[in-house]
């Protein structure tokens, strides 16, 4: 049945149906997860760069950028004390031109106020400019090992679709996805499962032209069904 946005997250499906989800795209997620530098390591500086650099911006934009700027500011150390300009050269391809100016920012405060080291509180992290929700639990995940759950388009997508949901119009904050994302999410190895999750939204199950007849989740997904009117 279609959830309302007055249903609260744990109204919908089964257990079977979540585990059933989970086996799919972790499956999926083995064999076809994207390669990136930033997946590849646990450095929370790191990690804070890679999140910072891909609000709003394609992973496969992110990449060249991202390893020039760590040849360039390889500590947060090197960052606090760069010259804005030539931080804001070095990112300009990527837009957002205050985004040089707030990624600055948030290695001063780390400096100043946690001894250099990013915190691993999600709290505090959402302290410093121009970290939500997204990428305080992105960082969380990857870097920490944390249980924490992400939802960004692709993943509300994903969500929307396979569980007849019905999010709100701004999908990053809405509380049903929310919700979902995080009863949706495994206990261990969360990390691991938001990067399956992203990859399936961004190759598989995109907005426009999804690949449905090679998805593994077609025999069981609301969405695909309902346009076959089964």
């Amino acid at each position: 049945m279609k959830t309302t946005t007055k249903s609260t997250p744990l109204d919908y499906p089964s257990t079977a149906r979540i585990r059933w989800f989970r086996q799919q795209l972790s499956t999926w997620g083995i064999a076809n997860r994207r390669d990136y530098l930033w997946r590849k390591t646990t450095d929370a500086y790191h990690l804070l760069v890679a999140e910072s650099l891909l609000q709003k911006t394609d992973a496969d934009t992110v990449a060249p950028i991202y390893e020039l700027f760590l040849e360039q500011y390889p500590t947060i150390q090197d960052l606090a004390a760069a010259n804005l300009k030539d931080v804001a050269k070095l990112l300009k391809p990527l837009g957002l031109f205050f985004r040089a100016e707030r990624l600055q920012q948030c290695a001063q405060i780390v400096l100043s106020q946690y001894n250099g080291i990013v915190p691993d509180d999600q709290k505090q992290l959402l302290k410093l400019p121009g970290i939500g929700d997204y990428t305080a639990r992105a960082i969380g995940s990857q870097a920490f090992n944390q249980p924490l759950a992400v939802l960004d388009a692709n993943v509300a997508r994903i969500l929307e679709r396979f569980f007849g949901l019905q999010g709100e119009r701004v999908k990053s904050r809405c509380k049903i996805l929310w919700g979902a994302a995080d009863a949706i999410a495994p206990r261990k190895n969360v990390g691991t499962w938001n990067l399956a999750l992203l990859d399936f939204g961004a190759l598989t199950c995109k907005a426009q032209n999804p690949d449905c007849d090679r998805c593994p989740l077609s025999s069981k997904c609301k969405w695909y069904r309902d346009r076959l009117g089964i």
